[in-house]
């Protein structure tokens, strides 16, 4: 019965790599279907306006189209939680992009020529789309992402800050990121009778369904959501999108299957982004650099369909000792697309600027800026108080000073030099969130020996399915090709989102818990299982409920050396490193591929991404990958990862926390301090591009 090979921690590949490297694996589309038919959504020219008139003539003309639906023909949709799920629900245009129409033909060509035919005519309006620090439309919210507290104070942050020695008060700006996955939104939706069944590319089968079945009007169990394979996500997927929508709304129109692939430069518009953010940092301390006083402000977007508030300033709260705190956010309401998440909410950003300030505090007070964070590490997390279940940060950055050879350094800003080139190195510390939400799961002992387990979770490419069996097989003590995982599909027992690096947290639990539990039944019965098996149902919420109060959060750090060339300001990232606190590793093969993935994203977020807003134009600029930079294989050099033994009891069965987002939180402010001490130019707004760092090596007053 018992296995003596160790399956968890053990670098297990990835059990569905053959079907997708043999194009086996099936995605939203890749599904066959019969009579399918095709459509092609129509998105608005105007940023704000009412729509006056539609004339669909020429394309109803082609005999290959089935359909153009409409806010005057569509089926009516009842509401949800979500109003940018309401298309073609009404004239109103909120923003540039939204959909208005929906070509549906035999064929993509066909579908994708009669959108191009549809004429819309708008009356327009004043629009607004650029966020500003003073915008008078800025105000505070209830609660911001996450439903965590707008506003945090504690102690007297104005008196502190005032009578500190030293002070750092600066601004840090992040712009616009778009989620770019490699499979864009897609569905494929076909109805049998009141049953409505979708291929979807998206992070969270059951939620997926319950959003379909409010839409529709059905019962949940109508509705079936199936998303075995998923090629990435980063936040974009979280919930359902208009395209599975409208994809539905057309297969029950035209009474046939029907598929919807969103081109490329669609996504931007109706898919969610990150905010643009910009942050006011203010810290006061003594000359030996202990924080008395911490003010994190951040201003941020949403659209006017909807309120979505990035907790940019949130991670403050828990990252340093500082007796006199405050952490604030504000939000303008905006004429553009609503944003969402991407890959590390909050964090991303806000450990940007925070990170980077810490730099500029070392700097003022002359210590070393890992010695600057551990002076000021805390005992208790500063917000709530309550104790960590676990904290490595030190540790963290103490391994990685060794391994990067950071002591080794010529400390001075400019000090060191390959020919023309400015070389310098940075360091940051990143942390997320240790989340774990409700999840059920079932494991079935067959009579031939072979175990199945059954959760609706959602593998975006993360490897969840590999490390879901390896949980699975080690609690039953049976060897690894013995158990199947089945996820990716609604009519599995439900789970949560595929987001908040919480996945295989909420979905082991219950899959260990199950197992558990099976793994006693069969003891009991001397392992004879009966003709039609034996399954166990296992639910983690009550389990949840009943957890000690503590402050469960992943840590890292990271460190960059980087090379610019004055001459043009191109910066190349020549090393990083990364070392991380994330409790149990459970595939050390898989958690290695996380780490470095958010690390190259977090490089692009340093040097590359960014959308640009056109005032006039309402949209964002870079709408496709040709436009919107992405790290390629050239920016990235090789990338070192490593992680402390973290035994955290406080967590679930498996003492893992969650790896998918913390390699991307602190990468670019490691970059960006690299680049300051490269060559004495402090970049508060991202990305690093050359030509405003070549204009700042110019106004400096001599070499560095």
């Amino acid at each position: 019965m018992t296995t003596t090979q160790p399956l968890l921690g053990a670098p297990t590949a990835r059990l569905e790599a053959r079907e997708k490297v043999t194009g086996a694996a099936r995605y939203a589309t890749d599904h066959p279907t019969d009579r399918t038919a095709y459509a092609w959504p129509v998105p608005a020219t105007v940023v704000r306006g009412e729509i006056t008139s539609i004339d669909t003539t020429a394309a109803l003309a082609d005999p290959a189209v089935l359909a153009v639906l409409t806010h005057q023909n569509a089926p009516r949709l009842h509401e949800t939680d979500d109003p940018n799920l309401a298309v073609l629900q009404s004239p109103h245009v909120a923003h540039r992009g939204q959909f208005v129409a929906l070509a549906v033909a035999t064929s993509l060509e066909s579908a994708r020529a009669a959108a191009e035919a549809i004429r819309v005519t708008y009356r327009t309006e004043p629009h607004d789309v650029v966020l500003t620090p003073d915008h008078p439309g800025l105000y505070k919210p209830d609660e911001v992402n996450a439903g965590l507290p707008t506003d945090r104070e504690h102690g007297d942050f104005d008196t502190a800050y005032a009578n500190a020695p030293v002070r750092i008060d600066a601004v840090y700006e992040t712009p616009a990121l778009h989620n770019h996955p490699l499979e864009p939104h897609a569905a494929t939706a076909l109805w049998d009778g009141d049953d409505l069944t979708v291929y979807d590319s998206n992070q969270d089968s059951s939620g997926v369904q319950r959003t379909l079945a409010q839409l529709f009007g059905l019962a949940n169990g109508k509705v079936h959501v199936v998303n075995e394979h998923v090629g990435g996500g980063f936040g974009a997927k979280g919930t359902a999108r208009p395209p599975v929508v409208l994809a539905a709304m057309a297969a029950r129109t035209v009474r046939r299957p029907v598929k919807l692939a969103l081109p490329r430069n669609q996504l931007a518009a109706v898919t969610g982004y990150r905010a643009p953010t910009i942050q006011r940092i203010r810290i006061g301390a003594d000359p030996e650099g202990h924080i008395e006083a911490l003010a994190h402000e951040a201003i941020t977007q949403s659209s006017t369909i909807t309120e979505f508030v990035e907790q940019a300033a949130a991670p403050s709260r828990t990252m340093y000792n500082a007796p006199h705190s405050r952490s604030t956010h504000r939000v303008a309401q905006l004429d553009v697309p609503t944003p969402s998440w991407m890959r590390a909410p909050g964090e991303c950003p806000g450990m940007f600027a925070l990170e980077s300030a810490m730099d500029e505090l070392a700097l003022a007070c002359g210590v070393d800026p890992i010695e600057l964070r551990t002076r000021n590490e805390p005992a208790v997390e500063p917000d709530s108080g309550l104790p960590f279940s676990s904290r490595h940060l030190v540790e963290c950055l103490r391994e990685g000073a060794c391994r990067f050879g950071w002591h080794d350094r010529d400390a001075r800003i400019g000090g060191r030099r390959e020919g023309r080139l400015l070389i310098g190195s940075g360091v940051a510390a990143s942390t997320f969130p240790a989340l774990v939400m409700p999840s059920q799961a079932e494991a079935h002992a067959a009579a031939d020996g072979s175990y199945e387990v059954r959760v609706s979770a959602s593998d975006i490419g993360t490897g969840a399915r590999t490390v879901l069996t390896q949980i699975a097989a080690d609690t039953l003590g049976v060897p690894l090709d013995s158990v199947r995982v089945r996820v990716g599909s609604s009519d599995l027992p439900p789970a949560s989102v595929a987001g908040g690096s919480s996945g295989t947290a909420s979905w082991g639990w219950p899959v260990h818990k199950a197992c558990t539990e099976l793994r006693q039944r069969l003891a009991e019965r001397g392992y004879a299982v009966p003709e039609q098996g034996i399954t166990v149902a296992a639910d983690i919420a009550q389990d949840i409920d009943e957890r000690e109060d503590l402050a469960r959060h992943a840590f890292g750090a990271q460190f960059a050396e980087v090379q610019v060339d004055p001459a043009t300001g191109e910066t190349r990232v020549r090393r990083l490193l990364g070392v991380f606190a994330a409790g149990r590793i459970l595939n050390s093969r898989t958690a290695r591929s996380q780490f470095i993935g958010g690390m190259t994203m977090g490089l692009g977020m340093a040097l590359l991404e960014g959308s640009t807003m056109d005032p006039a134009f309402g949209d964002y600029a870079e709408r496709d990958l040709a436009a919107y930079h992405v790290a390629a294989c050239a920016d990235v050099p090789e990338i070192d990862v490593h992680w402390i033994e973290e035994e955290d009891p406080h967590l679930n069965p498996m003492g893992s926390k969650g790896i998918g987002e913390i390699g991307i939180v602190g990468t670019a402010a490691a970059i960006a301090n690299a680049v300051h001490h490269a060559t004495g130019v402090r970049v508060r707004a991202l990305p690093i591009h050359p030509d405003v760092l070549v204009a700042r090596l110019a106004d400096q007053p001599g070499p560095p």
